[in-house]
C-alpha cells in the first residue's frame, strides 16, 4: 500500500532541509495520514486518510455500536 490518502491522493512532497549555515539536503515532507474505520455500505473498513479530508468532512468515521 502506497503512502497516500485514499480519498484525495495526497502523498509526499520533495524539498530541502536547510541548516543554519544554509547547507541543503534533500528530504521528503510526508502527508499527515491517519488510519481510521469508515463505513462503506454496510461494512466497516480501515482506510488511510489525510487529516485535511477528515476535518473537511469528506469521510465519516464509524460510529460506536
Amino acid at each position: 500500500m502506497a503512502y497516500q490518502c485514499e480519498l484525495c491522493g495526497k502523498s509526499f512532497q520533495r524539498g530541502n532541509t536547510v541548516s543554519h549555515a544554509n547547507n541543503r539536503r534533500k528530504r521528503l515532507f510526508k502527508a499527515n495520514l491517519q488510519r481510521i474505520h469508515v463505513m462503506v455500505g454496510s461494512t466497516s473498513k480501515h482506510v488511510r486518510v489525510c487529516t485535511q479530508c477528515i476535518k473537511s468532512g469528506r469521510v465519516e468515521k464509524k460510529t460506536a455500536a
